[in-house]
């Protein structure tokens, strides 16, 4: 059914369009049941609605009646009247069909009612229904009439019912009592009921009315009728027939109450956490819901939008990225009071009244996050069903997404989890309905919600109609997590004071947090941030939790201004202080005894000889009296220089050199690439990296051109002009010069810029379209071997390779292989000529960058082998245009070459007895299991260590880590950096939830499954990734957190927005693309992600967006960004989003017309021109602060980003949303809301 599929445009946004209320329609029940997610339907899923809005953002109008949309491709729809055929399952989402449906939910799982075990109590959030029986469960009452159910669902409250100011379906947050919704009420944890528990069926929506859907933009909501989507799906169908429980997004989790009120608890969880609703009920087999009233979003009061249903994914859940949200749940620490603030700029949200679904699912999970553990809390939201006894299945059921029955079309996996989970702030937001998040619409009038096709007893034919249900409340996304909340309370609590490195194991700020380090004895969070500050004494804790301990490691990090780089130590020709048996290097965690005659190492508790001239007494304390003095001693962080026993062959290294090598196929010529380049490269020879800006670089410089032949240029100071020297024997590469070839800048500089003004002049009127590319590579290489020294090689490369020569490609590319057991084979290299060759590259310290300017399928998973073995950086230009591309890649060219680095480096991680280094991902080539060897190491460059128990560890102790990298420097000399870190460690699971960081967990986890990709289905790693999640959450909810219903979720507040960054993750394009994502632009992501830091991963799959409108020109602060989802988006509006690697400017078709004369110099929307990639320098404060913003930002990111202004409606805006991480992806990718509800029914099944 296309819940959405009308053109957002259709009615104002997100508003129901008169009559056609997306109120299911009379046989075409429009459950937004949990399993029944939105088809993503044309436009629907995230297509683009003719609108030109993705339909998944509509605004859910249900159909009119008798206009059934269909379902989206791949979907069926559910029949119009009758019984729901049954249909084959679909793979509708990523979420297996069992696991959200778009249907009812199969039979298997009982449908959801308030757990017979929850009463209802009129605080707490009960997302079930009024006490009456369940509507829609087969063994309670039949479901009544859409009226009465409406009715019912008004009495449940979430939290008050009144409506609030906010607007139509509102409800002021009751402050009085905390609505249960708000129940969460601080010290308890909020509960979300489990969405992973058994597959339960969604419990019916019945409860819970939502406000209409509000419009996209931010327009005022429109009078709230109820989607008849959103509701829930049982809502229209008549009594008699069982509605499938609505999507398990939506019924999972009931949704948080509105922000004001926390839906849920974070106080730390005293002991175990609450429980999601309520001990589940047995699952009913034959519990067949009736359907809600429409007027109920999916059972979750805040229930996913439709859009969710896209998300459904068939089978587990894949991964998706992570979307960053606030939590609804609170996590630990309670908050004071249950009801959370509103967002910023989102008028709270009432706590969904009336919305009492079946406990579990109907309700949005409740999250309770939880503060330590320990804290007292309140109890959590619980979600709850009517409180009768026939009640359909526990939350944890209804968050189920039911598992699919065979001959039933795939609803969304999780009904839940079709819906987004419900957000931090969503709890009192109806599901989201094509993703947009708005008042959820009551059932229309005169339409029956189609039973859903393929449930068995979800065929009774329709119920009449139930009358429209009063305005519902709206869900509010705000109750779920919220990463802008927890960024923001970040940089208030850590952001004013200096972080301190001495006391062993705090966790550092977070990455979007400005903050000064002072280094006092620990590496600064710059150099090394750790999942985990508190590691488990012993593996069975470990193994338990699930929580990955590894470290991000950035050794040649840049630092801000005002602090200081590590300090240079030189011991002259003795060389650095080393324990005798590990080898450990003299650092703060070295014990000096016996008057300071000896050491003992901290690593292996070795004792070793003090050299005599390294010699001083101790203190009173013990320490030496000179600690202070010597930053091995008293800094976390410092350098030694290296003798010659560190140099290879026993002999000092040669200064490096950079060889620019220059693609001069036509492809090239024609697209401006190689005038380009010879251009800047004039400039760029006076700002090669030196380590002392008043003296020249002792960098040497050579240059190649090449097609299917390479010519070589002889560049000596002494010839007037250059001489080409052409190799036509690409099989057997050799150097054709040695004297003249790699030569001083200083000295040669009239005949390198003579040879840069001829290349694209002898080129010009080239036909040779084909290229080699290993014989490139071998041609540096055999340079460099010739020179005796390190160096890189800037390759400047147009098409795949496929001239006779070593290295030679074919067109590989197939994209039937994809979402294949095959589809593994694409990302290997098609050769294995390039691991060859990049051994030998990382033997002679030859790093290699890659600047690609493709216009079709260059193989950049063979291509990238070796750089990304070498340390290398693959830049990548598609369909490459002189005039919107010159900017950018003439940045990232200059930033490549001028950047600091290190030449020919070995990396190697030692720990102290318990723990060791296990795996390492990033960048680089080993050939043993310790050594990560580096031929180049930028200050971009992280290499990720994991590490397992050995043995024990002790809390008195902790755990040590020493990260030694020798590299040569840009001057020529070697030198060893070494960054030191210490963490504690615990014998209690409470402490271990207590002490980690999000933000580097995501990080690692991002890096194991993009490496997984290359060894097993994108499926299975997406799976995965969902279960080590769910078990992580599990193991906190079992063990840390006090003892709730089963319908509430449960989330520690270090791991709150666990959930949503995870999402992002699982939808990114390398593990479920979209049909437009090519295989080499997955290949060029997985490759770039792998060596990415954590503020790099974090912006690129959480984006940040800013509301420009908010903008005060005249503060130097930011506007407060926004969440991730188009239900943020104001048509008045103007936004900045910026991932890392782009900038979008997105306009609103109603922005002011100063505010558009301010930024384009134009007061129409209609003359902005979308093509434009820099914005006018115009003689206003706004304007000039606006640029100044956008410089500052790039700044901050190691690749020049390009400016892309995207006008609402405009074709560009689908490239736009995919970026809305919290909203339904077209690719299949879950909401934030319907993912939350999948994660709760996962630790639902886990823990039961």
């Amino acid at each position: 059914m296309n819940v959405n599929q009308q053109p957002h445009m259709a009615s104002p946004y997100g508003q129901p369009q008169p009559g056609y209320q997306r109120y299911p329609q009379p046989g075409y029940q429009r459950y937004p049941q949990p399993g029944y997610q939105r088809y993503p339907q044309p436009g629907y899923g995230g297509g683009h609605v003719p609108s030109g809005y993705p339909a998944q953002y509509a605004p859910d109008n249900g159909p009119g009646s008798g206009y059934q949309q269909g379902p989206p491709q791949g979907m069926r729809e559910p029949p119009t009247s009758g019984t729901p055929p049954v249909s084959g399952a679909q793979s509708y989402s990523q979420f297996g069909q069992g696991e959200t449906q778009n249907g009812p939910p199969p039979m298997v799982a009982p449908p959801q009612g308030t757990l017979v075990s929850q009463p209802h109590t009129p605080n707490a959030v009960s997302l079930s229904g009024p006490t009456q029986p369940p509507y829609g469960q087969q063994f309670g009452s039949p479901p009544i009439g859409m009226q009465q159910m409406t009715n019912q669902m008004a009495s449940m409250q979430v939290g008050s019912t009144a409506p609030s100011p906010a607007g139509p379906g509102y409800a002021p947050p009751s402050t009085a009592q905390a609505p249960i919704s708000a129940a969460y009420t601080p010290s308890a944890p909020p509960t979300f009921p489990p969405t992973s528990s058994a597959p339960s069926q969604p419990p019916p929506t019945e409860a819970v009315a939502q406000p209409p859907p509000l419009p996209y933009y931010g327009a005022p909501p429109p009078a709230q009728q109820p989607f008849p989507n959103a509701v829930s799906t049982f809502s229209s169908a008549g009594p008699t027939q069982p509605q499938a429980p609505p999507s398990v997004s939506q019924q999972s989790f009931p949704q948080a109450p509105a922000v004001s009120q926390p839906p849920f608890s974070t106080a730390p969880p005293p002991g175990p956490s609450q429980s999601y609703g309520g001990p589940l009920p047995p699952t009913q087999p034959s519990f067949q819901r009736a359907p809600l009233p429409t007027s109920q979003p999916g059972v979750f009061p805040g229930g996913p939008p439709p859009t969710s249903t896209h998300s459904q994914l068939p089978g587990p859940m894949p991964p998706q990225p992570p979307v960053s949200q606030p939590s609804p749940y609170y996590s630990e620490p309670p908050p004071t009071t249950a009801s959370f603030p509103p967002q910023v700029g989102a008028p709270p949200r009432p706590p969904l009244a009336g919305m009492q679904g079946p406990p579990m699912a109907s309700q949005g999970p409740l999250m309770a996050s939880h503060g330590p553990p320990g804290a007292s809390q309140e109890p959590p939201l619980q979600l709850q069903g009517p409180p009768m006894g026939s009640q359909g299945p526990t939350m944890a059921q209804v968050n189920h997404v039911p598992p699919s029955q065979p001959g039933m079309p795939p609803g969304p996996i999780n009904a839940s989890l079709s819906g987004p989970p419900p957000q931090p702030g969503m709890q009192g937001y109806p599901p989201q309905q094509n993703g947009a998040f708005g008042q959820v619409r009551g059932p229309q009038p005169g339409y029956a919600a189609p039973p859903y096709s393929g449930q068995p007893n979800y065929g009774a034919p329709p119920a009449a109609p139930a009358p429209a249900p009063a305005a519902p409340k709206r869900l509010d996304p705000d109750s779920i997590p919220s990463p802008i909340q927890v960024i923001e309370d970040d940089k208030a609590n850590k952001g004013s004071q200096p972080f301190t490195t001495g006391v062993r194991g705090q966790a550092p700020p977070l990455v979007t947090t400005r903050f000064q380090v002072k280094d006092q004895g620990n590496a600064s969070p710059r150099y090394i941030r750790c999942t985990a500050y508190n590691m488990p004494c012993n593996s069975d804790m470990a193994k338990q939790s699930q929580v990955p301990l590894a470290a991000v490691i950035k050794p040649l990090a840049t630092l801000p201004p005002d602090e200081s780089p590590p300090y240079l130590v030189d011991h002259g020709e003795s060389g650095p202080i080393r324990c005798n048996r590990c080898k450990a290097y003299m650092c703060p965690f070295m014990q000096f005894i016996e008057g300071g005659r000896r050491f003992q190492c901290g690593f292996c508790s070795c004792v070793t000889e003090v050299p005599p001239h390294y010699f001083q007494h101790l203190d009173h304390t013990g320490k030496r009296v000179d600690c202070y003095e010597r930053p091995e001693l008293s800094m976390g962080s410092y350098e030694f220089m290296a003798t010659v026993d560190y140099c290879k062959n026993n002999k000092f290294p040669q200064p490096p050199a950079f060889i620019f090598l220059i693609d001069v196929s036509y492809n090239a010529v024609k697209n401006g690439m190689v005038g380009m380049v010879c251009q800047e490269l004039k400039t760029l020879m006076d700002y090669l990296p030196r380590e002392n800006p008043d003296v020249e670089s002792n960098v040497r410089v050579g240059f190649v051109t090449y097609n299917k032949v390479l010519h070589f240029y002889n560049v000596k100071a002494s010839l007037a002009q250059p001489q080409m020297l052409v190799v036509s024997d690409v099989a057997d590469m050799f150097v054709p010069l040695l004297d003249g070839f790699l030569v001083n800048v200083s000295e040669s500089r009239v005949v390198i810029e003579s040879l840069l003004d001829q290349i694209p002049e002898m080129f010009a009127d080239t036909r040779e379209t084909e290229t080699v590319f290993g014989p490139v590579i071998q041609a540096g290489l055999e340079a460099l071997k010739a020179a005796d020294c390190a160096g890189k090689l800037f390759i400047f490369h147009s098409s795949l390779p496929i001239a006779e020569a070593p290295g030679k490609l074919k067109n590989r590319e197939d994209k039937k292989l994809v979402g294949t057991d095959k589809e593994k084979s694409l990302f290997q290299p098609q050769v294995s000529f390039y691991n060859t060759l990049a051994k030998d590259c990382v033997a002679q310290g030859c790093c290699v960058d890659l600047f690609l300017f493709p216009n079709q399928y260059v193989d950049v998973a063979t291509l990238g082998v070796v750089p990304t073995s070498t340390g290398g950086s693959i830049y990548k230009y598609t369909y490459f245009q002189a005039s919107s591309d010159q900017e950018r890649f003439l940045n990232d060219l200059r930033r490549d070459v001028q950047k600091q680095m290190g030449f020919d480096a070995v990396m190697r991680v030692r720990t102290s007895t318990g723990i060791r280094a296990t795996d390492f991902f990033g960048s680089f080539y080993m050939s043993n299991t310790t050594d990560v060897e580096l031929a180049g190491l930028d200050c971009d460059k992280t290499v990720t260590v994991e590490f397992r128990h050995d043995d024990k560890l002790s809390e008195e102790t902790g755990a040590l880590m020493q990260c030694a990298v020798l590299y040569t420097s840009c001057s020529g000399q070697r030198r060893l950096r070494v960054h030191n870190m210490a963490v504690n460690c615990c014998s209690q699971l409470a402490d271990l939830y207590r002490n980690c960081e999000t933000d580097t967990i995501i990080n690692f986890f991002v890096k194991y499954a993009y490496r997984s990709v290359l060894s097993s289905p994108t499926k299975n790693v997406r799976d995965s990734l969902v279960n080590q999640c769910a078990q992580i959450l599990a193991c906190y909810r079992k063990n840390c957190a006090s003892p709730s219903s089963a319908g509430q979720l449960i989330l520690p507040e270090c791991m709150k927005l666990l959930p949503v960054y995870l999402n992002c993750v699982l939808k990114s394009d390398v593990l479920q693309p979209g049909a437009d994502v090519s295989l080499d632009d997955r290949a060029y992501l997985r490759q770039l992600v792998s060596a990415m830091d954590v503020a790099e991963s974090h912006v690129f799959f959480y984006p940040r967006l800013l509301p420009l409108q908010k903008l005060d020109a005249e503060s130097t602060s930011l506007p407060l960004a926004v969440r991730d989802s188009e239900e943020r988006l104001s048509r008045g509006g103007v936004y900045l989003l910026e991932n890392g690697l782009n900038i979008f400017i997105w306009v609103g078709v109603n922005a002011q017309q100063e505010l558009l004369q301010n930024i384009f110099g134009t007061p129409a929307f209609s003359q902005i021109d979308p093509s434009m990639t820099s914005l006018p320098a115009l003689d206003n404060p706004f304007s000039k602060r606006l640029k100044e913003i956008i410089e500052s930002i790039r700044a901050q990111r190691s690749r020049y980003m390009k400016l892309m202004v995207v006008k609402q409606e405009d074709k560009l805006e689908l490239i736009f949303k995919h970026f809305l991480v919290e909203d339904k992806s077209n690719n299949g990718g879950a909401s934030y809301v319907d993912f939350l509800c999948h994660m709760h029914k996962e630790i639902r099944q886990l823990l039961s």
